[in-house]
């Protein structure tokens, strides 16, 4: 089958090479596609949201199969309108990708159907929002925008006043777009975070290998939100017990609540977790595979993931079409100095082909752009470099050793990457 990956981002890189490993896999496209990317898939350079462009690029090429991996183009509509172009896609219909594309409607899916997250309350006016933050006796407090944000759209105020910053920056001060015209503000939850993907046909719901992502910028969890600095894979703290609790009360629930609301979910479903004292609450939902929970989950899946993908669009996805590895990864990102802010780009790249001779290692591009005799800087998050062993310490290990022999002008790099839970073991 010939494929086109619709994206340009570490998790499209690890998609293109995952699905590179199927006997059922012919030549794969990939739009826009990036540096690391031109060396697996035919780069297109058409734009993840130009949809129209991303139709007529199927239409005039002998394309079987297309998976749309990012957030916008799927909030968008374009399985819908691939649909009406009898092209089979991997991804959620519009409908079902509002579960990402709005926090108010996810939130109200996960209360009227009992599944357990934070209180929250939904606001279009910045008076009201204040208001009701200076009714508040306890901080800190969560202010997310409703809208998607790169996964930036969420402060956590430590005080009143931070709160009401948070919320004028957004609604008043548009810091990000449209996406926070409405804002969600939710109680405070403490315990472990916990992502789990999975797949999803509709009806059938089958999780894949947990992870744990690290958002703040800086070692030490410090500074602002991220797309996300690096990854591990499982995470140690999600326990089989824990897991059969999630997958009873949350992921099961959440797929019904789908289908009965009309918009069945088919696709990829992340959920993210957090382990609090009382139990396993939704932190948030997203549409698709995680960037860069991408880059350790799929290094580890041991199964055919174009067949897997292939169910999920056909509606026949079963458990035993998946199985994990019992190895552990990690991801570190090497990103632009001053990402997720202002940074320059443009910088060649040295060391790729010598980290990438290293065992078990896998250099996923992000932000990058060229071939891969001359690659440079064109994002924030440039790579993820993931180590792959029997032990999370060992993958830590591995991948920090990778990310010693790359550079780049400016470049920076949390040193804590899975550190605690690795130490812990």
């Amino acid at each position: 089958m010939n494929i086109l990956v619709v994206g340009g981002g570490g998790r499209e890189h690890a998609i293109i090479n995952k699905l590179r490993q199927s006997p059922h896999c012919g030549k794969i496209y990939a739009a826009p596609g990036n540096g690391g990317t031109a060396a697996l898939a035919q780069n297109t350079g058409i734009k993840a949201t130009d949809l129209s462009a991303i139709v007529d690029f199927v239409l005039q090429n002998p394309i079987d199969y297309v998976v749309v991996a990012p957030d916008d183009p799927l909030v968008l509509g374009l399985v819908d309108l691939l649909a009406e172009h009898n092209i089979p896609a991997f991804g959620p219909t519009k409908a079902a990708a509002r579960i990402e594309g709005s926090k108010a409607f996810a939130k109200d899916l996960m209360k009227r159907h009992n599944i357990p997250t934070a209180a929250y309350e939904v606001f279009d006016d910045i008076p009201d929002a204040i208001a009701y933050l200076e009714g508040l006796s306890k901080f800190p407090i969560v202010i997310k925008t409703d809208g998607l944000a790169l996964g930036k759209g969420v402060i956590i105020a430590e005080n009143r006043t931070e709160a009401i910053e948070a919320v004028r920056s957004m609604m008043e001060d548009k810091r990000f777009g449209e996406s926070g015209s409405r804002v969600v503000i939710e109680e405070f939850m403490t315990g472990p975070e916990v992502t789990v993907l999975a797949f999803a046909d509709g009806k059938t719901v089958v999780p894949m290998i947990s992870s744990m992502d690290h958002k703040r910028a800086l070692t030490g969890d410090l500074g602002a939100n991220t797309g996300g600095m690096g990854t591990i894979a499982p995470n140690p703290y999600y326990t089989p017990e824990i897991a059969e609790a999630c997958e009873r009360e949350i992921f099961l629930p959440t797929i019904e609540a789908m289908r009965r609301d009309g918009c069945a979910f088919s696709g990829c479903l992340y959920f993210g977790l957090m382990l609090t004292p009382s139990g396993p609450r939704v932190i948030e939902y997203n549409c698709r595979f995680g960037d860069p929970e991408a880059q350790v989950v799929l290094p580890l899946l041991e199964s055919d993931l174009l067949e897997i993908m292939l169910a999920c669009t056909n509606g026949t996805l079963s458990a035993d079409m998946v199985k994990f590895s019992d190895r552990a990864a990690a991801c570190v990102c090497m990103v632009s100095g001053g990402y997720p802010g202002d940074y320059k780009t443009g910088y060649p790249i040295s060391g790729l082909d010598n980290a990438a001779e290293l065992s078990g290692v896998t250099v996923y591009h992000a932000g990058t752009a060229g071939e891969s005799d001359e690659t440079f800087t064109s994002g924030g998050r440039v790579l993820g470099v993931t180590g792959i062993a029997d032990t999370l310490p060992d993958a830590i290990e591995k991948a920090y050793e990778a990310v010693g022999r790359i550079s780049f002008t400016d470049e920076y790099h949390r040193t804590d990457i899975g550190k605690h839970c690795a130490n812990g073991q």
